[in-house]
């Protein structure tokens, strides 16, 4: 009886504290739900919600067996969230946020969503610095187009969110200094056993981020960014330990403005494979050293520019224009095992360039919003070469996507 009171006491007073410290709980989220038709045979995920490029022709006695449509409407990316605000000590500001949505226990676009985890994280500042240490946004894809489909540009951009530790010094009023130490859960590198956080796992070395924000007295924002990362794609062959290793780089530029109500944003993005952003890329095999294996990695040039007009009252129309131009890997691969070895995220092996065009018009009726979208995504594929890339017989293959948004925010 004496331990269960002197709990009851020290719970007490732990609540009393926080009372008197006004600790802030805000719970926020929406209920969304998609209506979406293809044209064509495509690769997406999140229930064919989050869409990347349709897929090439597949021509059986002459006809394309891709070229089917398709149409899907699911509320599964409804979201909950928390914002813990409100306690400090010694001068320094602590914030915490959770949220989650209903993307996990699907297999395609079959299944009984799952509650599952978008951001953990608590933030520490003091003097203009802070730390943010959880699960958050990739510093290289958090800044993201005006628009209301799920891939939020990918694959043109950037998209991750991963367990971090990041720093940000606010050097003046303007500038912006941000370092981080990144890890990998949900978007992750492809490599021989799939899509995977274990090449990471083994690599044990977080992937190191630095970038510098530039903020004007009228809002404009520039930032640059650039990060390494470092894999072990295999850790054993036949009953050995292997020495391979993948080393990467990735950069960024991204800007925004406004102008007479009209919200300008536009990122570029030099990537080697990529695939842990969820943009187009991947790797393979260009020499053996024994039962050792050398990689070599894809490069692409991405980016997107996104325009939304807030002057209308209640509709806002909005677009987003996004390209892409694969590279390749600069060097040819090895043949291994009779064959070559590459893997590459979304079995886009054998593509030259793509496109998007993504108009769209939303009208917001309070915390309600509905909106309307089109968007033509054009894939340049070709002949697959030993570095990735098409090469020769390019064709052009296009989907059209028409997609509804139905919305209550709260």
């Amino acid at each position: 009886m004496k331990k269960l009171s002197l709990l009851a006491v020290l719970l007490c007073a732990a609540f009393a504290h926080s009372a008197a410290q006004e600790l802030q709980f805000k719970p926020y989220g929406f209920l969304r739900s998609y209506f979406a038709y293809d044209s064509r045979v495509s690769s997406a995920g999140t229930g064919d919600l989050y869409y990347y490029m349709p897929l090439d022709e597949n021509i059986v006695d002459g006809t394309d067996l891709n070229a089917a449509s398709s149409f899907r409407f699911t509320a599964l990316t409804s979201r909950l969230g928390l914002d813990i605000l409100g306690y400090e000590i010694d001068g320094y500001k602590f914030s915490g946020k959770f949220e989650g949505d209903f993307y996990a226990g699907l297999s395609g676009s079959t299944g009984t969503a799952q509650f599952r985890l978008r951001q953990a994280f608590v933030t520490v500042s003091k003097n203009g610095r802070s730390w943010k240490v959880g699960q958050a946004w990739h510093p290289m894809a958090a800044d993201l187009p005006d628009i209301f489909s799920l891939e939020s540009g990918a694959p043109f951009g950037p998209f991750s969110r991963t367990p971090l530790v990041q720093f940000d010094w606010k050097a003046g009023k303007a500038v912006t200094l941000t370092a981080a130490a990144i890890w990998q859960m949900q978007y992750t590198s492809t490599g021989p056993n799939g899509a995977s956080a274990d090449y990471i796992k083994y690599g044990c070395t977080p992937e190191i981020y630095a970038g510098i924000s530039l903020k004007s007295e009228s809002g404009s924002i520039l930032k640059v960014g650039a990060d390494v990362l470092s894999i072990k794609p295999r850790q054993v062959a036949s009953n050995t330990l292997v020495s391979d290793r993948l080393t990467t780089w990735n950069a960024f530029v991204y800007g925004s403005a406004n102008a007479g109500g009209l919200d300008l944003k536009s990122k570029i993005t030099y990537a080697n494979d990529g695939s842990h952003f969820n943009m187009v890329g991947g790797y393979g095999v260009r020499a053996e050293d024994g039962k050792n294996w050398e990689y070599t990695a894809t490069r692409n040039l991405s980016g997107w520019l996104s325009a939304a007009y807030r002057k209308c009252g209640r509709w806002v129309p909005q677009m987003m224009l996004g390209y892409t131009k694969l590279f390749g890997t600069p060097e040819s691969l090895a043949t291994v095992d009779g064959g070559l070895k590459y893997w590459f995220k979304n079995n886009a092996d054998s593509i030259d360039s793509m496109f998007r065009v993504q108009p769209e018009l939303m009208y917001n009726l309070g915390k309600l919003g509905l909106g309307a979208e089109y968007m033509l995504t054009g894939v340049m594929y070709g002949d697959k070469s030993d570095r990735i890339v098409a090469d020769g017989n390019l064709h052009m293959v296009l989907n059209h996507r028409v997609q509804l948004l139905f919305k209550y925010n709260f």
